[in-house]
């Protein structure tokens, strides 16, 4: 994690700073946030939403089977459309997924969803365009862009295990409120994704 990132913890809020140190001191390396091409934007979605309430394990083995059904694993919306819902249902994905991801190609085929100028939006815009899509929510739309765009300032306030790692780190008696943690993830601002890492690491600690 970059220097400034960690002197501004430091001044904003000693508590994600010193959670930032001790995982940082069990060799736990924070990967710097990168922005994919907009090529991958489909792939990237399909994966998120074929995840959904799966464990990491199975839900690998799933996308890399997903991946084996498109020539030279070549994710894209019109291939999509053409797959038989059986084929894919075969592979792991239950039937609802299915429709969600072929609602998602549907969408950008026709061009109601566009999903090249999604890296020239601000966040909200980003998270309006995509929860139009059945199946992508505010979680999945989060996330895309933490991880897909590279996104610096966003915070998840529906996340399970970051509320977790909240009332873990501030001692909180009861899991947070939506105000509690947007009080204190204002603090972070503007890396709020560096300090969500922070907290699901330090979570798993």
């Amino acid at each position: 994690m970059e220097k400034k990132i960690l002197n501004h913890f430091k001044i904003s809020d000693p508590v994600i700073f010193v959670a930032a140190c001790k995982v940082i001191k069990k060799q736990e390396k924070f990967k710097k946030l990168k922005a994919i091409g907009p090529e991958n934007y489909f792939a990237e979605l399909c994966e998120a939403i074929i995840n959904q309430q799966l464990s990491d394990k199975v839900a690998a083995v799933i996308f890399a089977r997903f991946k084996k059904l498109f020539p030279k694993e070549k994710i894209a919306p019109k291939s999509v459309l053409k797959i038989p819902d059986e084929k894919i249902r075969a592979i792991g994905p239950s039937y609802s997924k299915i429709r969600f991801i072929k609602d998602l190609a549907l969408k950008i085929q026709t061009g109601e969803l566009k999903l090249e100028s999604l890296a020239l939006l601000e966040n909200e815009k980003v998270i309006e365009e995509l929860v139009q899509v059945k199946g992508v929510g505010l979680w999945t739309a989060e996330m895309f862009l933490m991880f897909s765009l590279g996104r610096e300032d966003v915070f998840s306030h529906g996340d399970l295990g970051l509320r977790r790692a909240i009332q873990k780190l501030y001692k909180l008696k009861k899991e947070p409120t939506e105000k509690q943690t947007g009080k204190i993830s204002k603090k972070w601002s503007p890396y709020r994704t560096y300090a969500c890492m922070i907290l699901w690491k330090a979570l798993d600690l």
